[in-house]
C-alpha cells in the first residue's frame, strides 16, 4: 500500500522540486519509504505536527492543502462570518504553508484574514476573536527541533479546536485526496476577489491595548530603571514583545544578537525551547556581561516565556515555569488587593500537573483556584464558562508549568507577550521596594514550605514508540504500584475515569504518596514521550531534591 502511494507521488507533477528530489533519493529504500507513507499525520485538537518532507507522514504543501480542505468543509457548515484568521511563525515554510491554507480557503469561498508578517499564537487567537472568525490557523511546531513544522487549528472562541470539531475536520480530511482533492486558487486571485485580506493595524493595536490594560501596577516600569536581556529565540516574539515592553517604559533592553531575527534553522540551539538551558545559554552569558536584572526568552511561536533572575550575589538562576506561575499569581493578587482592583470571587486556573504550591498561595489571597487538564484550551474553556455566565472579570490568571501564562480573557491561549510584560513589571516593582524576584520567591517558600517540582521525560521514537507508550500506561492501570521509592501510595487518581475526577477523560495517572509527595505520569499529546512530574516538599531544597531523586530512580524501570 505505502509503495503504491510512493509511486503515485513519484509520478505526480509535484510543484515543490525539493519534494521530488527527496522522493528520488529514497528510491528502492523500503524503510525510508515506509517512514514517509505507511501512515498519515493525524489531525487532532493540536492540529498537525510532523517533520518537513515528502509523503503523507510529513509536513508539506499537500498535507496542508488536504487539512485545509477538511477545515473548509467544516467551516461551510458553521454559518456565521465564513471567515478564517491565519498567522505563522519563523519556522521553515511557515509562510508558505500559511499562504497555501489561505488559497484553499479562498477557493472554497471562505474569507481569510492573514497577518502580513509572522506573529505569535496569542495574535492569532486575538484575530480569530476580533474578526468573529469561524476558525483560526497557526502555522507552527511550537518548540520542536528545526526539522518540524505544524498546523494548529482554533475554534471561533480563539481556543484550540474542541475534540468534536477536530473529529469532524479529520473525517473530512480523510475524504479528501491528498494530491488532487483540495480546491485551489492563487494568493493574488484571492486578494483580487476580496477573499484574502491582511490583518489590519486596528486589530494589531487592539491586541497591544488589551495586553497593556492588564498591567496591575501601571507606570511602575517607567521609573524602576530595569535592565533587561531578551531573546526571541529566532522566533515571532521580537516585534510584539519589544513593542509592549517599550510602551510600558522599559528602555534598557539588550537583544541576544544571534537569536534576534527570525530563522527557522534555529542555529544556536537544537531545541528552541525556553525550558532548556541550551536555548538560554547565550542570553545568560549576555546578562552576566551586562549585569542585567533579568533575562527573558520566548519560544518560536511566542506563547511561552522562560526567565533567569539575578541573585543578590550577582549570579543568575533559571526560574521554573511552576515558580514563575506562583510568583505571578502572588504578585497579581497582592497588587490587585492593594489597588482595590481585585474582582469579587476571583478565579485563577492551573493545569493538574502544575505545582500544588499555587493552591496554597491562592487560598491565602481568597482566590478560587481551579485545576484543569493539561493543554491551555482547558484554561480557555474555564474563561469561556465565566464569560457565558457574565462573570468573565472574575478571571485573574491562568498558568501551566510548561512556561505558559495568561492574565485576562482577551485571548484563549497562553501568551508570552503578557507573560513578558507582567514578569518585567513584577521585577520592576520588587526592585522599587529594595527587593527582588529571588527574594520574593524565598519568602514564598518560607511562608508555604519548600516545594520542588521536576519533570523527567522518557522518549519512545519510531513507528513502534506509540505502541510501547500505550503498553506502559495499560500496565500501570492493571498493576498499580503499592509504593514508589519506599513511600506508600495512598491514593491513585486515574483521569481516564471522568466520574471520579469531574473532568473530561485524559490519559493521566496521579499517585499521592505518604508524606505529601506526588508523582504524575502522562504521555505527551504532541511528541513520542511519557512525562513524569514529581512534587516533593522538604524543610529545605536539599531534602526535597533527595526525595525527588529517590522517587525518580524507583520509577525508572517502568519506562525501560
Amino acid at each position: 500500500m505505502f509503495l503504491d502511494d510512493y509511486k503515485r507521488w513519484m509520478n505526480a507533477d509535484l510543484e515543490d522540486p525539493a519534494l521530488k528530489t527527496e522522493l528520488e533519493s529514497i528510491e528502492g529504500n523500503e524503510e525510508e519509504i515506509k517512514d514517509r507513507f505507511a501512515v498519515a499525520l493525524k489531525f487532532g485538537t493540536a492540529g498537525l505536527r510532523g517533520v518537513l518532507g515528502a509523503g503523507t507522514n510529513r509536513m508539506n504543501i499537500y498535507v496542508v492543502r488536504q487539512a485545509t480542505q477538511g477545515l473548509a468543509n467544516w467551516v461551510k457548515t458553521q454559518g456565521g462570518n465564513q471567515l478564517v484568521a491565519i498567522s505563522y511563525d519563523s519556522r521553515i515554510n511557515s509562510d508558505v504553508f500559511a499562504k497555501t491554507a489561505a488559497c484553499v480557503l479562498a477557493a472554497n469561498g471562505i474569507k481569510v484574514r492573514i497577518y502580513d508578517a509572522l506573529m505569535p499564537v496569542p495574535a492569532l487567537s486575538f484575530a480569530t476573536r476580533y474578526y468573529k472568525a469561524n476558525a483560526g490557523i497557526m502555522v507552527t511546531a511550537s518548540h520542536n527541533p528545526a526539522k518540524y513544522n505544524g498546523y494548529k487549528a482554533y475554534g471561533p472562541d480563539g481556543c484550540q479546536m474542541t475534540d468534536e470539531a477536530a473529529d469532524i475536520v479529520y473525517a473530512e480530511i480523510q475524504k479528501t485526496d491528498i494530491l488532487s482533492g483540495a480546491k485551489l486558487i492563487s494568493f493574488e486571485e484571492g486578494m483580487e476577489k476580496g477573499l484574502i485580506a491582511y490583518v489590519g493595524d486596528d486589530c494589531k493595536e487592539a491586541l497591544y491595548d488589551a495586553i497593556k490594560a492588564r498591567s496591575v501596577r501601571p507606570g511602575i516600569c517607567k521609573t524602576a530603571g530595569l535592565k533587561l536581556v531578551y531573546s526571541p529565540l529566532n522566533g515571532s516574539g521580537l516585534v510584539p514583545v519589544m513593542r509592549v515592553l517599550k510602551d510600558i517604559g522599559i528602555d534598557d533592553i539588550t537583544i541576544v544578537p544571534e537569536q534576534q531575527y527570525p530563522d527557522g534553522n534555529f542555529p544556536t540551539c537544537p531545541y528552541p525551547n525556553p525550558e532548556i538551558f541550551e536555548a538560554l545559554r547565550l542570553g545568560l552569558e549576555l546578562a552576566e556581561k551586562s549585569g542585567a536584572d533579568l533575562m527573558l526568552a520566548t519560544d518560536p511561536d511566542a506563547d511561552r516565556v522562560g526567565i533567569a533572575m539575578k541573585c543578590p550575589d550577582g549570579t543568575y538562576e533559571l526560574v521554573s515555569g511552576n515558580e514563575v506561575g506562583v510568583l505571578l499569581l502572588d504578585y497579581i493578587c497582592a497588587a490587585r488587593i492593594e489597588n482595590g482592583t481585585m474582582p469579587e470571587r476571583p478565579v485563577a486556573v492551573k493545569s493538574i500537573v502544575s505545582t500544588p504550591l499555587a493552591d496554597a498561595v491562592a487560598k491565602n489571597y481568597g482566590v478560587e483556584l481551579r485545576s484543569v487538564l493539561t493543554g491551555f484550551k482547558w484554561i480557555g474553556d474555564q474563561i469561556a464558562n465565566l464569560e457565558a455566565a457574565g462573570e468573565v472579570d472574575r478571571f485573574i490568571f491562568g498558568f501551566e508549568e510548561s512556561y505558559g501564562y495568561l492574565a485576562g480573557p482577551y485571548v484563549r491561549d497562553k501568551d508570552a507577550i503578557i507573560g513578558s510584560m507582567l514578569i518585567c513589571e513584577m521585577a520592576a516593582y520588587y526592585r522599587s521596594i529594595g527587593s527582588s524576584i529571588k527574594q520574593r520567591l524565598e519568602e514564598i517558600y518560607e511562608n508555604y514550605g519548600r516545594y520542588l517540582n521536576k519533570v523527567d521525560s522518557f522518549e519512545f521514537p519510531g513507528l513502534s514508540g506509540m505502541d510501547k507508550m500505550t503498553g506502559i500506561m495499560d500496565d500501570l492501570r492493571k498493576n498499580p504500584p503499592a509504593e514508589i521509592g519506599g513511600y506508600k501510595v495512598v491514593k491513585v487518581t486515574d483521569y481516564k475515569k471522568p466520574e471520579e475526577t469531574g473532568l473530561p477523560a485524559a490519559n493521566v495517572l496521579i499517585y499521592k504518596l505518604d508524606g505529601g509527595a506526588e508523582v504524575i505520569v502522562r504521555p505527551s499529546g504532541t511528541e513520542p514521550k511519557i512525562k513524569t512530574y514529581f512534587t516533593t516538599l522538604g524543610k529545605d531544597l536539599a531534602e526535597a531534591q533527595a526525595q525527588k531523586d529517590k522517587l525518580a530512580e524507583a520509577i525508572k524501570p517502568i519506562f525501560a
